[in-house]
């Protein structure tokens, strides 16, 4: 017994001496709180950076039994004494160095993939084209400017293919297989999309442009030039280039005339100044001229015809309405004329308007049709000396004469069949002409001294 309590005494004194140590170390480290349960969460990032930097350093220092980070007062868990001592027991193996051949072989295996990649925007028809091109024009910006392939290539794409089917190996392995699979309509298709060459351009440049050449002579121009002409080339396709050149002024025989210097440009209206009007004038047409005479005359015989009819076809419309010109006595000046009733002016001055109880006046207006928008003195009639008949307004509303508006307090005057109108109420002024011409003569007889 007395042994048990020494040595527990013992164990004691070294457990003290270890706090008294981790406490010593603590005072450099700051404090964290720790559990003694095992809980698995997730880390955060500042977590894993100082397990990561606690690993190491435990690494770094061999087998010891407490952790820095740890807190002075608590000792370790039963699981972290596990991971403690399988990290003692199991020594770290260092990582095994790459093989060179393995890593030369991996960067074979990633190869192939851009290659195929590259090859599915540049098709075989596009490297056939892109070849035969190179080889007539000699110059990849022609090629660029004249050629249309699948896609949209810009001039660096184009040159950087070029020099890939030129000597990289694999690229230009595969275009080959792939251009070697094509269907031949398909490689006809597309040589027919080769540009021309300088020297297809001088032969065909000679054909004149006043000629009308047939398919015959171009037949002919390939049979005695067929090393300069591309193989793939037919008498349609020369006549349309030449075809081409002509309408651009490419031929020897032509010339083109250059543009003016200085301000002096030709425009719309120059041009149409120097043409010759004369030059412009239609044909003369007798026989179209002789028509439009025969339907001129006609068309001035039925209006003869109609002019001589007319008096009868004005009884016939009188007749239907009831608006017969009045038989006037020599009592009587003037009429004015409604659709109901017909007043006989015979003084010289007569009042226009809405009678009442207590305003009487000489034309009642009232009796036309609904006078209620008119005034009880509308307006005034007077027969001047010398013949000429004046309507004054003196209502609120104004009265129009032949459609000119007659304000209050203003005049117009009234000649034969002019159309008054008052309030919706239209009349026409009749003036009887042979007693108005005694007048103007007794007027006239008077006047002389």
């Amino acid at each position: 017994m007395a042994s048990g309590t020494a040595s527990r005494s013992e164990d004691e004194e070294s457990l003290a001496g270890q706090k008294r140590s981790s406490s010593q170390v603590s005072g450099a480290i700051p404090k964290r709180r720790s559990s003694s349960r095992f809980i698995k969460r997730k880390k955060f990032d500042d977590e894993l950076v100082e397990s990561s930097l606690a690993k190491s350093s435990s690494r770094a220092k061999g087998p010891s039994g407490v952790e820095p980070g740890r807190c002075s007062g608590s000792e370790p868990s039963s699981s972290e004494k596990k991971k403690v001592s399988k990290s003692i027991s199991a020594p770290v193996t260092p990582s095994p160095a790459p093989n060179p051949s393995l890593a030369k072989r991996m960067k074979k295996s990633k190869q192939p993939l851009q290659v195929t990649k590259d090859l599915g925007r540049w098709k075989a028809t596009d490297d056939l084209l892109l070849i035969n091109a190179v080889l007539q024009t000699n110059d990849l910006t022609s090629v660029h400017l004249g050629v249309k392939f699948s896609c949209r290539f810009n001039l660096r794409e184009i040159q950087e293919r070029w020099y890939a089917l030129l000597y990289d190996p694999v690229i230009s392995k595969l275009s080959c297989q792939a251009m070697r699979q094509l269907h031949p309509e398909a490689v006809a298709s597309t040589q027919s999309k080769v540009l021309f060459s300088k020297a297809e351009e001088q032969l065909l440049s000679k054909v004149g442009s006043t000629s009308q050449p047939s398919l015959d002579a171009f037949q002919d121009l390939l049979h005695k030039h067929p090393e300069v002409f591309y193989p793939s080339r037919t008498a349609k396709v020369l006549q349309t280039h030449w075809q081409l050149m002509k309408q651009h002024y490419l031929l020897d025989d032509q010339t083109v005339q250059p543009l003016p210097k200085g301000d002096q440009v030709l425009n719309f209206s120059d041009a149409e100044d120097m043409i010759d009007d004369s030059k412009l004038k239609d044909v003369r047409d007798e026989v179209l001229e002789h028509e439009l005479t025969v339907a001129d005359r006609r068309q001035k015989r039925e209006i003869r015809q109609l002019e001589q009819e007319l008096h009868k076809w004005q009884v016939l419309v009188d007749s239907i309405t009831g608006m017969s010109s009045p038989d006037f006595d020599n009592q009587t000046l003037a009429v004015l004329r409604g659709r109901m009733v017909r007043y006989l002016m015979r003084s010289r001055e007569i009042t226009l308007g809405r009678a009442t109880k207590d305003n009487q006046i000489d034309v009642d207006l009232a009796l036309e049709g609904p006078a209620w928008k008119i005034s009880r003195k509308q307006g005034v009639i007077k027969l001047k000396n010398n013949g000429d008949f004046f309507l004054a307004n003196e209502g609120r509303r104004p009265i129009y004469v032949d459609g000119r508006p007659v304000l209050c307090g203003s005049k117009w005057k009234l000649s034969n069949n002019s159309v008054v109108e008052i309030a919706s109420l239209r009349f026409v002024f009749l003036i009887n002409q042979d007693l108005i011409a005694l007048i103007k003569a007794e007027a006239a007889k008077i006047a002389q001294p």
